[in-house]
């Protein structure tokens, strides 16, 4: 026979039973029988089939054993202890004697109308069993109109306790009276019905036909919504919506107080209705899994470990009860056992298979793999691991689901596709788009292994961080294959998020990619890492994005962790460690530590030079950028030295029209002027345009740029007028070429205003500036440093029309963020200081400004040195303000 159904029996022992038959089934449809039970088991055959039909009751453990063991090992499940069969078998024992019928009581049910009937197996309460807050929304059951539901769907992930909490609701509900609770496994359609026939079978409803089911099954719903008695049923586990067609059990029509409770890891709409309410089942709060974890570990675990566990493990409450188990099994403090976690693959940080807690039937790294399995098989079919793969290397929090659309992702989801034959018509491959893309994310949103929010910009997607890290050890356990496929998820993740990043940020997109880049660089390790082929691109770009939208600190930081690691995988004098080196100098000196960044690229040279050759191109970089930084530092005629060797080195190694050449040409006028040939400045810019005009073509960056600084010493060469009208016509050049929001357009802008100022037009500067300012805000954000700049020129052009008062409050405000932002040494900073102080004087603060003067000269002895002219200059407008105050006195 391949039925197992011991209807009739309250015996907690056999519905255990009944429940591991039908399991066995799902995976062996057809296979299952009584006889081969008895065979494999090794327990005669007539036990077996007394136990099927309820006919006898288990008395021998260690058949009881057996026969377990076989099913459960068929069911692909735990198979339950000795202690585990024994306890059920006391409670069996324990049950009250049925009351007799009353005399002349017929068969049909009337004598059993009094009798409380439980069918099914309820999960035994766990040990430190929480008390949840969800738990009390539960038994609420009312809407927001105060309307009770009588059906709650609790949905969540894997992991979250759905199951637990509603074997609490039922285990209540028993206890406050319920006449009727059937707890039901609802994870197959076999298993809705033989459980609701059996429930009809104990209630001993007339014409109940035991050789039909189904027949059976709709006589227990048509009783449930015809019955006076209250009555309970929990479907536990649904995994597909279409099992419950026609199956749903009436509450909202039952005479009697009628209630349903499902759990399922399904957010279908299928599930939902208007006399259902969902109830999402998520983590713990921290306060709950402190109070779980204590209650497990004890008081003298310090509150500071137990928070950073949950942390660690996400409070989710079946990762926090394996790691509880682990740590009393192998007798470990807490702060032993992170460590262990930090460094372990996840699976050897639980207990194993056979040590797991009471209730748990797998490991918490394959809770979500039937899900998975089950998602990968929606349509469109195939794709629903890979795009997980991708999503469990980046950022928990907030995924722009544009990353998954960008063609590296597409290209590497299409290698997944079921079947990539060829189109009939277009001889093609399959190809996998962004409406694939999103049908897969829902899927996946649906069975609760991440969140989809169509609404939440550049944050469509959120995971939890259990389910990324099972997902990717999962893949890299694979014997095969698994580190090269986990390799080909990690550079696709990388290639992506490089795709997505915006040439101009302007938007909280960018922000976004750094921490997804974060995150990737956490998870893919070595992936990233070559000695071929270097590092990945994409963790150079996150470090200089960062100095690029004037977080110079947090561009030092980041480039220093990226030469740590560059040093870990490649070695110290792979190119591109020193690579990282080179963007490490670049930003100190971006920082205002001009001196410390001319001693990082002087190191950074011999290093070149040794390893790499004199004639290297980027030991030539390296050449360039001392040079400018001596610049920085004070030295201009030094850097105008260096730039000529330079020049006559890249002339000779990569030609006098190389574009690295001509740049080189460019860097040099630009030092000249600043070193106090001006005219010869204005020279060499024109010489230098007709040469990239012939090498690079009219609309190429550079030439722009060098149009630009000739505009600049022209006007210091004292043609003001003809320079506002060079930087006119190179604005309507850019916003042409460029747009009108690249920075190089906002730059020229910068200049235009400046210098219509300096050409006598003051109220035309400041208001240029004013509207510069909205769409430098717009586009760059309030803390970039070239918003900052036009905000210092703004109220140096105020202060010019007369308004000294607004000028100095405006350089107040800048200074506080300017020193936030840049820090305290940055010379800009330092430069806001020196206006500041001076407008304090204008204002009639003749002694503030002395003041202020004498604090400054310090700083920037210590930052710039006293040579520097930015100091020279303090000093002598010392002196100009000491003269002043005195003669206010």
């Amino acid at each position: 026979m391949a039925v197992f159904r011991p209807e009739g029996s309250t015996s907690q022992v056999l519905a255990e039973l009944a429940r591991l038959w039908d399991q066995a089934r799902v995976h062996f449809p057809g296979q299952v029988t009584q006889k081969e039970l008895a065979k494999v088991s090794k327990v005669p055959h007539s036990t077996v089939n007394g136990w099927a039909t309820g006919a006898a009751e288990p008395r021998d453990l260690d058949q009881l054993v057996q026969v377990g063991a076989t099913l459960a090992g068929w069911a692909n499940e735990r198979a339950p202890s000795a202690w585990e069969w024994d306890r059920l078998m006391a409670a069996d024992r324990a049950r009250p004697a049925p009351a007799a019928a009353p005399a002349g009581a017929g068969q049909s049910g009337q004598a059993a109308t009094a009798e409380r009937v439980r069918v099914g197996w309820i999960p035994q309460p766990v040990d430190c069993f929480q008390n949840r807050q969800v738990a009390e929304r539960v038994r609420a059951a009312a809407d927001a109109g105060g309307t009770v539901m009588l059906t709650q769907v609790l949905a969540g992930m894997g992991g979250v306790g759905k199951t637990l909490l509603a074997a609490d609701f039922a285990r209540r509900a028993w206890q406050q009276g319920v006449q009727v609770l059937v707890w039901v496994n609802a994870a197959t359609p076999d298993g809705i019905v033989s459980t609701y026939a059996t429930a009809a079978a104990r209630l001993g409803l007339p014409l109940t036909d035991r050789d039909d089911p189904e027949q059976a099954a709709r006589d227990f719903l048509v009783w449930a919504e015809t019955t006076d008695r209250s009555w309970l049923v929990v479907l536990d586990d649904v995994q597909r919506p279409k099992d419950l067609s026609g199956w749903w059990p009436p509450a909202a029509t039952s005479a009697a107080g009628g209630r349903v409770l499902v759990t399922t890891r399904l957010r279908e709409a299928a599930l939902a209705g208007a006399d259902r309410r969902t109830v999402g089942i998520g983590t713990f709060t921290e306060a709950e899994a402190r109070s779980y974890l204590k209650a497990k570990l004890g008081d003298q675990v310090p509150g500071a470990d137990l928070d950073g566990l949950a942390a660690d493990l996400g409070l989710l409450p079946l990762a926090l009860a394996q790691a509880a188990a682990y740590i009393i099994n192998a007798d470990l403090s807490c702060a032993v056992y992170r460590e262990r976690l930090a460094t372990r693959l996840l699976a050897h940080s639980v207990p194993g298979e056979d040590y797991l807690p009471d209730g748990h039937q797998r490991i918490v790294t394959a809770t979500w793999e039937l899900s998975i399995d089950h998602a990968d098989q929606a349509a469109p079919a195939g794709l629903a691991r890979p795009v997980l793969c991708l999503v469990s290397v980046l950022d928990p929090a907030g995924i722009p689901q544009a990353v998954l659309t960008s063609p590296p992702a597409l290209e590497y989801l299409a290698s997944y596709l079921p079947d990539p034959a060829a189109d009939s018509l277009t001889g093609e491959a399959g190809a996998v788009d962004e409406v694939m893309v999103d049908e897969v994310l829902r899927v996946l949103h649906r069975h609760s292994l991440l969140d989809h929010d169509r609404t939440a910009r550049h944050r469509e997607i959120r995971i939890h961080q259990l389910i990324q890290r099972a997902t990717r050890e999962n893949l890299t356990a694979r014997p095969d294959l698994g580190p090269h496929l986990f390799n080909e998820v990690a550079r696709t993740a990388a290639d992506a998020l490089l795709h997505l990043w915006p040439p101009v940020e302007h938007d909280q997109l960018g922000q976004i990619l750094r921490a997804n880049t974060t995150a990737l660089q956490h998870a893919a390790g070595i992936a990233l890492y070559s000695l071929d082929t270097g590092v990945h691109s994409v963790l150079l770009h996150a470090a200089v994005s960062l100095g690029e939208t004037g977080q110079v600190t947090a561009a030092i930081a980041a480039c220093t962790n990226l030469h740590t690691t560059c040093q870990q995988h490649l070695g110290p004098d792979h190119p591109y460690t020193l690579g990282a080196r080179n963007n490490l100098a670049i930003w100190r000196g971006e920082s205002g530590d001009a001196a410390g960044a001319v001693a990082a690229f002087e190191k950074l040279l011999a290093d070149h030079e040794r390893v790499l050759g004199p004639d290297h191109a980027n030991t030539l970089t390296v050449r360039s950028n001392l040079a400018r930084w001596r610049g920085e530092a004070g030295d201009a005629a030094g850097t105008v030295a260096a730039y000529k060797k330079l020049l006559a080195a890249r002339s000779r190694v990569l030609g006098p029209d190389h574009p690295d050449t001509l740049t080189t040409r460019h860097n040099l006028a630009w030092w000249r002027g600043k070193a106090g040939d001006v005219l010869g400045a204005a020279a060499a810019c024109e010489e230098l345009l007709a040469d990239q005009l012939r090498v690079l073509g009219p609309n190429h960056p550079q030439i722009l740029a060098t149009r630009h600084i000739l505009a600049r010493w022209r006007g210091e060469l004292g043609d003001a007028a003809g320079t506002v009208a060079a930087y006119e016509s190179q604005l309507a050049e850019r916003s042409r070429v460029l747009g009108p929001d690249h920075p190089d357009t906002l730059a020229t802008r910068h200049n235009l205003a400046y210098w219509r100022g300096k050409a006598g037009d003051v109220s035309g500067a400041a208001a240029a500036f004013e509207e510069l300012l909205v769409d430098q805000q717009r586009v760059l954000g309030s803390d970039h440093p070239q918003t900052l700049a036009s905000r210092h020129n703004l109220a140096l052009w105020r202060g010019q029309l007369g308004d000294a008062a607004g000028a100095f409050a405006a350089y107040e405000r800048l200074l506080v963020d300017q020193q936030r932002v840049l820090g305290p040494d940055h010379p800009d900073t330092l430069g806001a200081r020196v206006n500041l102080a001076i407008w304090r004087g204008e204002v009639g603060d003749a002694v503030g400004a002395v003041a202020a003067f004498e604090e400054l000269l310090v700083d920037q002895q210590r930052v710039l040195g006293s040579d520097h002219p930015q100091t020279l200059a303090s000093r002598h407008n010392l002196a100009l303000w000491r003269d002043r105050a005195a003669g206010q006195k």
